[in-house]
């Protein structure tokens, strides 16, 4: 498919689009369906796309192997790390009501929880991609 120029321009018009979605599901998954999870399979179905398209190697090139599985390590930091400030500031273990006052406190403590989950889901379904389309047909 590489060749196909309506493909390859179809990919570059819509990738940015699907990333769009994929943060506005973020940004929304704690008023409606979606999340930290849905959000980073969204973002990842749009690498697996560009890299259908332009090839593995070219998609690895900008966003290379070692910075997916860095997102997979930072994510599981973010969501420990938003219950380590909770604790900091004198309450239970992811309890959001230390980090604002009234529901803020709630809202920022999702926010951040979910951005953490998002990361890492997005970190471990590339690098998955990257695992599989990388064997080139290879058995064992």
């Amino acid at each position: 498919m590489r060749g196909e120029v309506v493909v390859r321009v179809g990919a570059k018009v819509l990738a940015p689009f699907i990333i769009t979605f994929g943060l506005c599901v973020h940004f929304h998954g704690d008023y409606s369906p979606g999340g930290g999870f849905q959000a980073g399979v969204i973002l990842a179905a749009a690498i697996a796309l560009l890299a259908l398209v332009y090839g593995l190697e070219a998609v690895q090139k900008v966003v290379t192997p070692r910075f997916v599985r860095a997102c997979a390590a930072l994510g599981v930091i973010i969501f420990a790390g938003v219950g380590v400030v909770t604790m900091v500031l004198g309450h239970n273990y992811l309890g959001y009501d230390a980090l604002a006052e009234g529901h803020a406190g709630q809202h920022y403590g999702i926010l951040g929880v979910e951005l953490g989950v998002l990361v890492t889901v997005f970190g471990v379904m590339v690098t998955v991609f990257y695992l599989f389309a990388g064997r080139r047909g290879r058995t064992q």
